[in-house]
């Protein structure tokens, strides 16, 4: 007789359980570290060297990053207005695109294979080698200590790199269209200012910080849950970044549907 092989209905339910798990993982860190930051039971001196870590040691990537996508789309822009007579629109099409998106979810993908990788490894490393058990024991809250000072710092200095991303975007943009086509700088800028607005600036600063609360939520919570040593480190570091740069598209989308 042949054996048939036996169904497995709840493979499904074994994914939502541990999408549900996860989510709740974050959820519960993020209440922890918030309540500390709210209270202002965090050591101040730790956020400034962290903020210097993963802001200031991060900016150079993405001033480059910036700076090439805004040629790039300056590149192609110039080219279609010049064709179309349309040269006018290049500033406004640059800033208009650099604000909103480019520049908010350029900079939190940089800052999340930069900077969210090394928030991890730093924690996997504590986890790992039972420095994390160590302050456990002697009666001291990891969200407090470790967590709450990262993920503070990533808030605030997503946003600040954001801005600087948006200013060498929009001025790669402007070199490139007047290497390309030889477009005078005050039709270029007149363009800026006529297209964007100030909202257009302030929601992208927005959506910049909201990158970097998701950058660190994960980065702290996959560090806390390494297991297995070197290669455990290893592989929550890189499940922290891919999950870190899909909920950041996700993220993006929604809050484009929500406040543009």
């Amino acid at each position: 007789m042949s054996s048939e092989a036996p169904a497995q209905p709840f493979q499904g339910l074994a994914s939502v359980r541990r999408f549900l798990s996860y989510t709740g993982g974050l959820t519960l860190l993020l209440g922890d570290a918030t309540r500390y930051i709210v209270s202002m039971r965090f050591r101040f001196t730790e956020v400034i060297h962290q903020a210097y870590f993963l802001g200031v040691e991060s900016a150079p990537i993405i001033i480059l990053t910036s700076g090439f996508t805004g040629m790039v789309i300056s590149l192609e822009a110039a080219a279609q207005a010049v064709a179309y007579g349309f040269s006018t629109l290049i500033g406004g099409s640059v800033a208009f695109g650099e604000l909103r998106e480019l520049g908010p979810i350029l900079t939190g993908i940089v800052f999340a294979g930069r900077a969210g990788a090394a928030v991890t490894a730093q924690l996997g490393s504590m986890v790992v080698t039972e420095q994390v058990e160590a302050l456990e024991s002697m009666g001291v809250s990891p969200a407090k200590v470790l967590v709450a000072p990262r993920l503070l710092a990533c808030v605030l200095t997503v946003p600040m790199l954001t801005i600087f991303a948006d200013i060498v975007g929009v001025t790669a943009g402007f070199l490139m269209a007047l290497i390309q086509v030889h477009l005078p700088g005050a039709i270029y800028w007149r363009s800026v200012q006529q297209t964007v607005i100030m909202s257009d600036f302030t929601k992208g600063l927005f959506k910049a910080a909201v990158f970097g609360l998701i950058v660190g939520l994960v980065a702290c919570y996959e560090g806390l849950r390494a297991r297995g040593g070197a290669e455990g480190v290893g592989k929550v570091t890189t499940h922290a970044v891919v999950t870190s740069i899909i909920l950041i598209f996700a993220f993006n989308f929604l809050l484009s549907f929500l406040i543009f």
